[in-house]
């Protein structure tokens, strides 16, 4: 069997796992021929690569893994395992040595720590690099008060619940929700997205018993909860109107024409049926106009201003119950305005003629032959001349 030349290779670390090449050497059979000792120079290659191996494998063994959970600010202390106080160890944090000064014997001390310090941190033992200790540090907060809202926007389906913590905690949490209607707990169920967020159904309508919901929040370093309690009209509150569509109104320079739908989410219009708010302006104005409407989808203008574009928006409520929903997408529309007349052909020719006669100037009423002036037997005949031509000349624009 032929020893691979290692030393000649120029193997690394870089380029391939030690523990690969050294698999491919085979038996110790593999070292020697017909009971003689093969090239001594691969076989100290050979050595040196088993000492690596033993090296990388001490070094990337992975221990017991542990997840240690602390607060911003608080200072951690890390034992390197079962390791002796004055042991000497060498700690890293996510791969990347730490100064000697954080160390306290073989302890890892960590002052006022903050979020930028989490990370994996591994403890190994003297010169050797025996991995003896490894943890995943988390640094993060206690939840606060969790904010939670519960609203129906299906009725007279159900409602729905949904919270969210006011600051982030920088680790998992998990939340627990309970519904008690009365006497009975009911079931509230999660959505899948988004994930907080869950749907209760309605056992019995216009109850005049209060619902109670609880919101527990708990995460490693401590835990919160809120509760809120309402009847099941006070949170009726419909989703925005739909489709909202604003346009002119042909030969009418105040009028906008504005329609929309109900909410897709409200489920019987007919039993309970919405009532609308629309308000509209100006883009050039900050003031609002407004309008309830009682029935209906649909709304004209009458007092918008000429040429001027306008902001449109439409919000719903349920006749008896609940609150107004939120203001529906904003559209704009511009009133009609008339369009700009542009000159005939006749007109053209009209104005042509004008400009062509009013170039015309008539000859000078003055004498065109002056007998002082003319000298001479023929002056008479001169004159005759062009008296001729100058009225000849001004018969063609009579």
């Amino acid at each position: 069997m032929k020893i691979p030349d290692l030393c000649s290779e120029g193997w690394s670390s870089s380029q391939k796992n030690p523990l690969d090449v050294y698999e491919n050497l085979g038996t110790p059979q593999g070292l020697w021929t017909g009971g003689e000792m093969a090239n001594p120079v691969p076989s100290a290659c050979c050595m040196v690569l088993a000492a690596v191996v033993v090296v990388y494998a001490q070094r990337h063994s992975q221990p017991d893994s542990h997840t240690q959970f602390e607060r911003v600010g608080a200072d951690v202390t890390m034992k390197c395992g079962s390791m002796d106080w004055d042991a000497a160890v060498t700690w890293t944090v996510n791969g990347t040595d730490i100064d000697e000064s954080h160390l306290n014997g073989s302890y890892l001390i960590l002052k006022n720590v903050d979020l930028s310090q989490s990370g994996q941190y591994s403890c190994y033992e003297g010169s050797a690099w025996h991995l003896k200790y490894q943890t995943t540090l988390k640094v993060g907060t206690p939840p606060r008060e969790p904010v939670l809202m519960c609203r129906s926007n299906n009725y007279p389906k159900g409602f729905y619940c949904s919270w969210h913590l006011p600051t982030p905690t920088y680790i998992p949490n998990i939340f627990n929700i309970s519904v008690i209607h009365g006497t009975k707990e009911m079931v509230c169920e999660k959505d899948a997205v988004p994930k907080n967020r869950c749907h209760i159904r309605y056992l019995q309508l216009f109850s005049t018993v209060k619902y109670k919901v609880t919101l527990t929040v708990t995460n490693a370093l401590g835990k919160n909860y809120t509760t809120v309690t309402f009847d099941e009209f006070a949170i009726v509150k419909p989703d925005p109107p739909e489709s909202v569509v604003a346009k002119p109104v042909p030969n009418n320079p105040r009028r906008l024409e504005v329609s929309w739908q109900n909410p897709s989410s409200w489920p019987d219009p007919e039993s309970f049926p919405l009532k609308f708010f629309l308000r509209y302006r100006p883009l050039i104005l900050d003031q609002w106009q407004h309008v309830e409407l009682s029935d209906g989808t649909s709304h004209t203008i009458t007092d918008a201003y000429a040429g001027k574009e306008y902001i449109i928006q439409v919000a719903a409520k349920d006749n008896d119950i609940g609150t107004w929903s939120d203001w529906s997408v904003a559209v704009h529309a511009t009133p009609w305005t008339e369009e700009p007349k542009h000159l005939t052909t006749e007109a053209q020719i009209t104005e042509t003629t004008s400009a062509s006669t009013s170039s015309f100037m008539a000859p000078p009423t003055t004498k065109i032959c002056d007998k002082g002036a003319v000298v001479g037997s023929g002056a008479v005949a001169v004159c005759w001349t062009a008296g001729l031509v100058v009225a000849a000349y001004s018969a063609l624009f009579i």
